[in-house]
């Protein structure tokens, strides 16, 4: 069943096929040594019993009466399924129809439970981007953190708070800016990183009281809580949010426009909350326009004007680096020409600035004798996919599934789309098209193993019917998966679709056992009726065993122990409610339909033929 898992791609290739590799590996040693040491170590370890005595002594040992007081109880609970199998049996059609009616029914609670790409997980940080109004400048922008930290101080307790970090406007260099995150777009932008100690109220809950309380205590400024943990930053591919609405086009006017228009239909959303237009819009800029006929009386080019207020604002390194070597230890240091920051403060500065050229050289003039500066507005980042500009709608969902938002987003883009400006496209991407993708691939894997599992014990048993007999418990997995994560409220994802297809396995190989021991009374002369009772009979301790085995050794994964263990809980819920189904189905509805396929005819071991069943029961 976890040969389809290695046809995944993404993100789930590389979480889960190690899942899948070792699960194998260990099978296969499992079998190896089942094979080997098991039966060595049986022939030693093992004595010898009285099959005639039927009344053991009684022992002093207390661990010898608790097994025989077990086993008198389990004799008891064994004889009680009996009872139930064979009136199952004697009403064979109104119990298969009464299970599958509910087996049916069950999938109805399917859009009920909704659906994430992996299930958050708490680990003890909280990201805040803070962004202030736009052309904030630095200093202000950290006055203002400075009050949101004290704000945030009173609403999580001290002694939870293990530190805060914050990260205010821009790197200073280009390389910088590269390895940097794509957040903040200017010096108004700011992210706080709140670490929380260990034994910390619920995360998720401090995040939604801060979500309400700061937009009161602070209008003007927008606020939105990024993805803290790697794990979360690595399913949003690299993105601020979990849901990315794209507007891509050349049309900057009309898809600024359009974008304003649906982030105020998507607000109506519920659950749909850090809802933001990722690029400003209004940035402050200072529009140099050069006087042409002036410049050229005076000796200068736009090319000057262009290069020498590059150079003063930008410094000359990156269009004429220079080096200066020391004699005394050959070490070479740029030399970097650049106007002095802190004397830039007014226009008047700005017009100021000398220029020169390179057709006459040692002469300037000032940077106002020659061309005018203008306060105007513009775009503070211009962001592209695929060469293309686009401009970002992000957002999070918070009380929701990010499907449930996700279709209603994909509603509002329907209703919008006659609105999206000629030459633009609106695309939704982010963890929603990652998210479809894996879901697709992982129902493709199980409807896969469902069909590897199903050939490979039609090799095995030389039969058609008698395999569709053994998967007819799968269905009824299935059903138990859907109940126990609506049960536990738990939104399907793609570990519970993980658990699913394990789940197909463990009910397949007890299924297995059941038929295959029917199969051998039905060829020592027994009704289909009788090898199907005897089946459940004999095999029902060996399928408890297992199911067993399974359901204790998930448990602990399905109550999300350990840290980060709420990301495995929906594979270990999903897991234990597909067995305790599927065991149900083993145990009652697999014999059941196993003696309506062979009701008909029976075999004569002398004689290896078919024979009519009585009709009787």
């Amino acid at each position: 069943v976890f040969v389809p898992m290695f046809f995944l791609t993404g993100v789930p290739k590389y979480l889960f096929v190690p899942l899948a590799e070792a699960v194998i590996f260990s099978m296969v040693a499992s079998f190896i040594l089942s094979r080997t040491l098991v039966p060595t170590l049986a022939k030693y370890l093992l004595k010898e019993h009285d099959q005639t005595r039927r009344h053991q002594p009684p022992s002093k040992n207390p661990l010898v009466r608790l097994q025989r007081s077990f086993e008198q109880k389990f004799e008891r609970f064994r004889a009680g399924y009996r009872e139930l199998l064979l009136i199952a049996l004697s009403y064979r059609r109104t119990f298969i129809t009464g299970f599958m009616g509910f087996v049916l029914l069950s999938f109805l609670l399917v859009p009920w439970l909704g659906d994430n790409f992996f299930p958050t997980v708490d680990a003890g940080q909280i990201k805040l981007h803070v962004r202030a109004q736009t052309g904030t400048r630095i200093e202000e922008s950290a006055r203002l953190c400075d009050e949101i930290e004290r704000d945030i101080r009173t609403m999580i307790p001290p002694a939870e708070v293990k530190n805060m970090v914050d990260n205010i406007g821009l790197p200073v260099s280009g390389v910088n800016l590269t390895y940097s995150n794509s957040s903040p777009i200017g010096p108004g932008d700011a992210d706080i990183l709140i670490s929380l100690n260990e034994g910390h109220a619920p995360t998720a809950g401090y995040v939604k009281m801060l979500r309400d309380r700061l937009k009161a205590d602070f209008p003007g400024t927008a606020f939105a809580f990024l993805p803290a943990d790697i794990v979360s930053q690595i399913l949003n591919f690299g993105l601020p949010a979990p849901i990315d609405v794209q507007v891509i086009g050349f049309n900057r006017k009309a898809d600024q426009q359009y974008a304003a228009m649906i982030m105020a239909r998507l607000r109506n959303i519920p659950g749909l909350v850090d809802l933001r237009i990722q690029q400003a819009f209004d940035q402050p800029e200072l529009h140099v326009a050069v006087d042409r006929t002036r410049a050229q009386q005076l000796g200068y080019s736009q090319h000057d004007v262009a290069t020498n207020l590059l150079v003063s604002l930008s410094g000359s390194l990156q269009t004429a680096p220079n080096f200066w070597v020391n004699p005394k230890n050959h070490v070479s240091y740029p030399l970097v020409v650049q106007a002095p920051q802190y004397r830039m403060d007014t226009l008047s500065d700005l017009q100021n600035i000398p220029v020169s050229s390179d057709a006459t050289p040692g002469r300037y003039q000032i940077l106002g004798a020659m061309a005018s500066v203008n306060r105007n507005q513009g775009e503070g980042v211009v962001s592209h996919y695929d060469v293309q500009p686009t401009i970002d709608l992000f957002g999070s969902t918070q009380g929701r599934d990010l499907g449930d938002v996700a279709r209603q987003i994909e509603e509002v883009l329907k209703d919008t789309a006659k609105d999206v400006p000629k030459g633009s496209t609106v695309v939704m991407r982010g963890q929603v098209k990652a998210m479809n993708s894996a879901y697709s691939g992982l129902l493709f894997g199980l409807l896969g193993a469902i069909v590897l599992i199903y050939l490979l014990i039609v090799v095995n048993f030389q039969s058609w019917l008698d395999p569709f007999v053994i998967i007819t418990a799968l269905p009824a997995a299935l059903a138990g998966i859907v109940w126990m994560l609506f049960a536990t409220h738990t939104t399907l994802s793609v570990p519970a679709l993980i658990g699913a297809i394990m789940c197909m396995g463990v009910a397949t190989a007890n299924s297995i056992l059941v038929v295959s021991f029917a199969r051998e009374r039905l060829d020592n002369g027994d009704t289909g009726i009788t090898a199907a009772l005897e089946a459940g009979f004999i095999r029902f301790r060996p399928v408890l065993m297992t199911a067993l085995a399974m359901i204790i050794g998930m448990a602990p994964m399905a109550l999300g122990m350990g840290e980060g263990g709420e990301q495995n809980a929906p594979l270990g819920r999903a897991v234990i409610g597909g067995l305790m189904f599927a065991t149900c189905a083993t145990l009652f509805f697999v014999p059941v339909v196993f003696s309506l396929v062979h009701s008909r005819t029976t075999v004569n071991p002398e004689t290896n033929s078919f024979i009519p069943e009585p009709t009787n029961v």
